[in-house]
């Protein structure tokens, strides 16, 4: 009976958390006790004994993942700088001494027929191993030569016209002048047929429409344009057509390339094309040179002849004649005059048209100094 009541008193106080005993069963606390009956007992802290600086944080260690795509970059990294090595390696055997500048000093010697350039104590030559010489009435043109070695950096930049423009179109006149003397004109007469084609699509002679509606609907949006695009091309281009017919191809008859209801170019008088074919023909070597660049340039022949009348020696008794001087300016603004007129109304695009302009004037430049004297 007595193990029976302490069984059920025990099972009472689990589930019921009964903290006194129940009335009718006064010896129920006998056989109540606590879950943990271990007696409490601190801790033993032991002493700190090491010195120094604590000990760094665990790092994780590097998964499987990463450590692939390191080596795989340090792979590539490899490759990379074998193959910068290997490319060097052959620009070196190929190109060794054209990279490098094998003339210390630049100077132009005077000799009894014109000047030479000398690398150090080598003349400059012509591409087909000949001695380049500067007529004695261009000093200047041999001094910009000179100058034009002189700030080279290399052998190979000489083998870029764009980086010795004098040189190149001394080249020109010298390969003129060395043709001539063997009676076989080649590259005279390929010049003139290159000039002629410009003269049928000149800059000068191409005028807008006499009626446009992009005109009148650009004067109506910008009121800083007060005339129109062909009254614009008419004003510019009389001036240089009225000099060359009254100067240089007297009784000349030079038309507009267009027709005011026509998209197709219509041709110049056949005794026009004539006299100014026979023009050409007659220039010498230097002259015709500077022709040349300045057609390409300008696109326009007139533009050109009249830049070279002006500066050249051979037309010294023409220059008593002209009211003004025609210059670089003034060839650069009648050869683009139209592009001048679309920026003006929309803007310049950066890096393009004043890129162009400059380069335009740096052409036109080359063209005076080699056709101008002392």
């Amino acid at each position: 009976m007595k193990q029976r009541l302490c069984k059920a008193s025990k099972f009472y106080s689990l589930f019921q958390g009964a903290s006194t005993p129940r009335s009718g069963s006064p010896k129920a606390w006998s056989c109540k006790r606590d879950f943990n009956a271990a007696a409490y007992k601190s801790a033993d802290v032991l002493p700190v004994t090491a010195t120094g600086p604590p000990p760094s944080p665990p790092v994780s260690e590097a998964s499987q993942y990463g450590e692939r795509v390191e080596r795989r970059r340090r792979r590539q990294a490899e490759l990379l700088q074998k193959g910068k090595d290997l490319r060097a390696s052959q620009q070196s055997k190929q190109t060794g001494p054209l990279k490098r500048r094998f003339w210390k000093d630049v100077h132009v010697h005077a000799v009894d027929d014109g000047y030479q350039i000398l690398l150090d104590s080598r003349p400059l030559r012509t591409p087909d191993k000949k001695i380049l010489k500067v007529p004695s009435k261009k000093p200047h043109l041999a001094q910009a030569i000179a100058l034009e070695w002189d700030l080279l950096e290399s052998a190979q930049q000489g083998l870029k016209n764009h980086n010795i423009p004098m040189t190149a179109m001394a080249w020109r006149a010298s390969d003129i002048l060395e043709e001539e003397q063997r009676r076989s004109p080649k590259t005279r007469e390929n010049i003139v047929q290159t000039a002629m084609r410009y003269f049928d699509t000149d800059t000068l002679l191409c005028w807008a429409p006499e009626k446009s509606a992009q005109d009148s609907m650009n004067l109506n949006q910008q009121t800083e344009q007060t005339d129109s695009l062909r009254s614009m091309q008419i004003e510019t281009a009389q001036p240089i057509i009225g000099f060359l017919t009254s100067h240089v191809w007297p009784g000349v008859d030079i038309r507009p390339a267009f027709d005011s209801d026509s998209i197709l170019p219509s041709p110049q008088p056949e005794m026009t094309r004539s006299i100014i074919r026979g023009w050409i023909s007659g220039l010498s070597p230097y002259e015709l040179a500077a022709l040349e660049r300045g057609v390409v340039a300008c696109k326009s022949l007139l533009v050109a002849a009249r830049l070279v009348v002006e500066w050249s020696q051979e037309f010294q008794h023409i220059h008593r004649d002209a009211e003004s001087r025609f210059g670089i300016e003034e060839a650069a603004k009648a050869s683009s005059l139209e592009v001048r007129w679309q920026t003006g109304m929309w803007g310049e695009v950066e890096d393009t048209h004043d890129v162009d302009k400059e380069d335009l004037r740096r052409q036109l430049g080359s063209v005076v100094l080699l056709v101008s004297g002392t």
